[in-house]
């Protein structure tokens, strides 16, 4: 006789594009995890109502999508070292009366660079493009990998001073305009959501430095605006979707235990793309 199985959701609003039932749907057959994961559109204005609604049918966790992160944040009783340095939640666990807060999209960015595009951070000088909850979100897994230096750059200098303010302890980090980047990079990662628009930040080709990996957190059927332009400077270029998977597998590991390959969801993903 088995006992009721574990129910894990995804909150956003909206959601219906979400890929997080499928993702973690294989990571659960492949490891053999009796649970099941859903999507719940939420109220604009009812995150809280609709979490303690779900924690109240049993739901053993969540993951937490736009617009809804900060109050994920706001909501948990108790953070991560990473959700503090994010400011933001993406990932929930609901044990004993309590609610934990987590963000694994830093971690989730800094595997796929790392292990699946076999790019080493440590030592490299690195261009972080944007300022907003993207960069934040990142900001203290990649300086935990020890870059020479990470330069945040802004449109607006006075949001990345902000960061760089916030982050300064934490390794060699200084901020910058997009008018007055004119060195090279080894690493340059687009935090900013220009993709959507398929528009690039006004940043000079001469930040691509040579053998420049050139990464794009958005993603996409083919290369994204940001892409194209870094390939065309002579870039290795790699879009967002393995930090997509990453950062599920991560968030799989603080709820289960258990790590599953993202390899095989990785290449499922983009074939469905």
């Amino acid at each position: 006789m088995t006992g009721p199985v574990d129910r894990y959701v995804v909150i956003g609003n909206p959601i219906a594009h979400s890929k997080s039932p499928e993702i973690h749907a294989r990571f659960a057959a492949q490891t053999g995890q009796d649970m099941v994961y859903e999507r719940i559109l939420a109220p604009l204005d009812g995150f809280e109502r609709t979490v303690r609604e779900l924690i109240g049918r049993g739901v053993k966790g969540a993951n937490v999508t736009v617009p809804f992160k900060l109050e994920a944040y706001a909501l948990a009783a108790s953070h991560t070292e990473r959700a503090q340095a994010a400011g933001a939640v993406n990932t929930l666990t609901f044990a004993d009366g309590q609610i934990a807060g987590d963000n694994t999209d830093g971690i989730g960015l800094v595997n796929d660079i790392v292990r699946n595009a076999g790019v080493d951070i440590g030592g490299k000088k690195l261009l972080l493009l944007g300022a907003g909850g993207a960069t934040r979100g990142v900001l203290l897994p990649l300086l935990q990998q020890r870059p020479a230096q990470l330069v945040i750059a802004n449109r607006t200098l006075s949001k990345a001073d902000e960061l760089v303010q916030q982050f300064a302890g934490k390794g060699n980090v200084r901020s910058c305009s997009f008018e007055a980047l004119q060195e090279p990079f080894d690493i340059v990662i687009n935090a900013t959501s220009a993709s959507l628009s398929a528009d690039v930040p006004p940043i000079a080709p001469a930040v691509f430095g040579e053998s420049a990996f050139a990464y794009d957190m958005m993603y996409g059927a083919g290369p994204t605006v940001f892409m194209r332009f870094a390939a065309q400077h002579g870039a290795v270029v790699r879009d967002g979707l393995g930090m997509l998977v990453e950062q599920a597998a991560e968030a799989f590991y603080v709820w289960r235990g258990v790590r599953p390959e993202t390899a095989p969801v990785y290449a499922e993903l983009r074939a469905a793309l």
